[in-house]
């Protein structure tokens, strides 16, 4: 069974697609872009500020399903050019604990952002004490 994920603290979808959705004990969270959750503008110039505002709308989702970044399981980065790797790694690694996750970074044609980035987490859904 498939629960979708909506929060309106997150950036909202800009095309058909769920902000996460949990199946069974993982959370899938969409791609999530440099994007001011109440502006729906580009947040940052430099891939290290969008880097950070695309990590903290994955954080904003993973919270409304009840997960932390310390669930993340998987990662998938987009950036616009290879060359923006170590920037955007750096403020990688301040959002995920040891053990990070397993990461896949590629580059990407994207459309006027510099990063996007979707995670998978394991959170079984706890029992109500």
């Amino acid at each position: 069974m498939k629960q979708q994920i909506t929060t309106r603290s997150g950036a909202r979808p800009t095309g058909s697609y769920s902000q996460a959705i949990r199946a069974g004990g993982f959370v899938f969270v969409s791609g999530q872009g440099p994007l001011d959750p109440d502006t729906g503008e580009v947040v940052g110039d430099t891939v290290e500020e969008q880097t950070a505002r695309a990590l903290e709308n994955v954080r904003i989702v993973l919270e409304a399903a009840g997960a932390t970044m310390a669930d993340v399981v998987k990662v998938t980065a987009h950036l616009a050019d290879i060359s923006l790797f170590e920037g955007y790694d750096r403020t990688y690694r301040e959002y995920f604990p040891e053990p990070r996750p397993a990461r896949t970074t590629v580059a990407s044609g994207l459309a006027g952002i510099l990063v996007e980035i979707d995670a998978v987490a394991y959170a079984p859904e706890r029992e109500e004490a």
